[in-house]
């Protein structure tokens, strides 16, 4: 099999094991909506960010999106495409050391994608897919690296984007990017099937559930409102096209549709009319359905009849329906479709969705958040409860994505983003992603209700252990705290932990707890602050009163009998080596 080699790669290819793990703060200042919903924006070198990020969400990501910097020269920003960036040459140094003074364009680049790319396979769940962005600087490359970590058989796709050509070039307009899909493990996708809602689905039932949220119940104000909501779209809007889907119910969006079968030749029988009391005329080429279905389909309101008998009654046709209402009988009229590997969008959608967030262009070539919600939706099988990862958030367009995925459709999906610049993440990212959340909040409908309404900001600190395996000097109590109960339940803490209670939440029937301090921690031997004893197990608070579950205690020794400790229902955990990350 071909293999990539350049300039520095044996100096990468295990770099990221000696990546130290951090400590990550929460910053309540710069974060919005909900708190708890379990969305992270992370400011920091990625590399940094995803060891420190890797004891929480390793094997638990669904999608990985990335739009690394594509090595085209360019000096207009922080990730700017030649890889000259302070960060990098700074990392390159400490990494590949004098051999990288000998680097090309392409080796630097190649040394800087090496090692994270290594990691974002470790987040994948075993049916995860990686969706990397690149145009033709790196594309060769990029596969080829793709190949060498994720191997060759979990290769998916190749897509192409177009994005539209300006008349000025000299020989060709080159005017598309690439995106590579790879699998964790493709042999976990054979039994997967992906189908995607025909574009401009979405947008309808976006519009529905804006619209459900105002009028209420009063479905004929709303099939009005939709009416109108058509009228807007401007000329060749996929939406345009569903027109016809006017009416909304309690269900979602429908239009009217024929009942008969298709082709001819399909059953007839008598259904009788509610008001007139007669059969109503059956269609010359018989019903749609057979008899007890269509009795079903009656019963359970798909279908209208019209003033008397004399004419065969109307089928609903669902566009879009409401998430929690019976749709396995539903037919969508073939509304959702495999996609191609060659899709057309323009670059000036989502420059005017910033201009629109911030009153300027603030950001060169953010990504089109509604092309990405549509390829998370697709490579997540339809999951509604998944991890999506992005480690070159930019503008935060794979947030905003996530965000109006779970408005649309209830889903409780998380993000995890992180994004290197300082400024960009607290004074762009973060601010789009709650002017975001605010909007969808004021539209939200109260029968869908998004379970991720929120982020918290965070920023990486120092590293956790030290050269010998120890908790670092800088670490105090509070820090290891934060850490101990993250790497434990995969959540924040729910407050700052206080020296002298040991006791730093509970989450999902598990009370989380750290015997700890510094002070214990810097003198010789096991010192009894520190050390899980009958006395300490005696004095651990507990959780609520009527606590059953598993308590985990996180001590540098413990002197209780085993059959103590089972019968307590403690598991206890040795710092700092059974400490997550260590």
């Amino acid at each position: 099999m071909p293999t990539l080699d350049w300039i520095g790669k044996k100096a990468v290819i295990n770099h990221h094991q000696d990546v130290p793990y951090r400590l990550i703060h929460c910053d309540s200042r710069l974060s919005a909506g909900d708190p708890d919903a379990g969305n992270l924006l992370v400011e920091g070198d990625n590399l940094d960010a995803l060891k420190a990020l890797l004891p929480y969400y390793a094997g638990k990501v669904k999608c990985i999106y990335i739009d690394p910097p594509y090595n085209t020269g360019s000096e207009e920003w922080i990730y700017n495409d030649n890889v000259n960036s302070p960060q990098i040459v700074k990392w390159l140094g400490e990494a590949v050391g004098k051999e990288a003074e000998d680097l090309s364009r392409h080796d630097k680049w190649l040394c800087m994608m090496y090692p994270r790319l290594r990691l974002l396979r470790e987040f994948l769940t075993d049916d995860g897919v990686l969706l990397c962005s690149i145009d033709d600087n790196e594309a060769i490359y990029t596969r080829i690296l793709l190949n060498d970590i994720f191997g060759t058989r979990n290769f998916v796709a190749q897509l192409v984007w177009e994005k539209g050509r300006k008349n000025d070039a000299k020989l060709f307009s080159v005017g598309h990017d690439y995106i590579f899909a790879f699998a964790r493990n493709v042999a976990a996708l054979e039994s997967v099937v992906w189908r995607s809602p025909k574009e401009g689905v979405v947008e309808i039932a976006t519009e529905y559930h804006r619209l459900k949220n105002e009028y209420g119940n009063e479905f004929e104000s709303m099939s009005k409102a939709l009416s109108e909501f058509y009228a807007r779209l401007p000329k060749g809007h996929p939406s345009k096209k569903y027109s016809r889907a006017r009416n909304a119910d309690e269900r979602g969006v429908w239009r009217d549709n024929n009942i008969s079968w298709h082709g001819g030749g399909g059953p007839k029988y008598d259904i009788i009319h509610p008001v007139t009391g007669r059969a109503c005329k059956v269609p010359d080429d018989g019903w749609r359905f057979v008899e007890e279905t269509m009795k079903q389909k009656i019963a359970d309101g798909y279908v209208i009849f019209r003033e008397d008998h004399t004419k065969p009654p109307i089928y609903k046709s669902y566009i879009y329906m409401e998430k929690g209402l019976p749709s396995e009988n539903t037919e969508y009229e073939g509304q959702s479709e495999v996609l191609g590997s060659v899709f057309y969008r323009h670059t000036q959608p989502s420059n005017d969705v910033m201009k629109s967030i911030f009153g300027e262009k603030v950001f060169p070539n953010p990504k089109d958040h509604e092309i990405l919600a549509r390829l998370i939706r697709y490579v997540t099988s339809g999951s509604k409860n998944c991890i999506i990862l992005d480690s070159f958030a930019g503008s935060g367009s794979t947030g905003h994505a996530v965000l109006e995925l779970n408005h649309a459709d209830g889903g409780s999906r998380r993000f995890v983003l992180v994004e290197v610049d300082k400024k960009t993440a607290s004074e762009i990212t973060s601010i789009r992603l709650a002017r975001v959340i605010d909007e969808l909040e004021k539209n939200a409908s109260p029968a869908v209700t998004s379970q991720c309404s929120g982020f918290r900001y965070c920023s990486l600190g120092e590293p956790l252990f030290d050269a010998d395996g120890g908790i670092s000097p800088s670490v105090t109590f509070p820090d290891l705290a934060a850490h101990v109960f993250f790497a434990e339940t995969g959540q924040p803490i729910p407050k700052k932990a206080q020296v002298g209670n040991p006791f730093l939440g509970a989450f999902q029937n598990r009370a989380v707890y750290l015997l700890w301090s510094r002070e214990g921690a810097s003198k010789p031997g096991a010192h009894k602050d520190n050390m899980l004893t009958i006395e300490t197990l005696a004095a651990l608070p507990p959780p609520t009163a009527d606590f059953s579950g598993e308590r985990v205690v996180y001590a540098d020794g413990c002197t209780v009998s085993p059959e103590r400790l089972a019968r307590d229902k403690i598991l206890f955990k040795q710092v700092p080596y059974r400490v997550a990350g260590n």
